[in-house]
């Protein structure tokens, strides 16, 4: 369902590209009132101007349907997704139960740890080099 939405939604954007760039600007039709042989047009005296304004609008329509359709897909697959790939609550209390507990001290109680302080550290020189100037 949602490769056809695809395919349509892409035709109807590429429809609507073709309708607007065969469209004639606002300043073409002044060309027309001073006698520019628009009597002998395929679409009549009025010009394409109201045709393929009316055809553009009802394909942006469309185009707007099938972007909805597409967003309702999507959100129906993201629902689904995130109901199937969570974990039940149970498992993760229990995986929370068997994970070890720190002590007061800040290390785990199985393991004889123990932070090196001042003295473990190796001694460094206290002399700085000067710059003489």
């Amino acid at each position: 369902m949602e490769s056809i939405i695809l395919i349509v939604h892409v035709l109807l954007a590429l429809g609507i590209i073709g309708l607007v760039l065969l469209q004639q600007g606002k300043g073409a039709s002044t060309g027309a009132s001073f006698g520019a042989g628009a009597s002998a047009t395929v679409f009549g005296s009025e010009g394409s101007g109201s045709f393929l304004t009316r055809t553009t609008a009802v394909l942006a329509t469309l185009f707007f349907v099938t972007s909805m359709g597409l967003a309702f897909v999507a959100k129906e697959k993201a629902s689904i997704g995130v109901e199937v790939g969570m974990p039940d609550q149970q498992l993760i209390d229990a995986q929370a139960e068997a994970l070890p507990v720190l002590s007061e001290e800040g290390m785990l109680p199985d393991l004889d740890l123990a932070i090196p302080t001042d003295s473990d550290l190796p001694a460094v020189n206290s002399e700085v080099p000067t710059v003489d100037e």
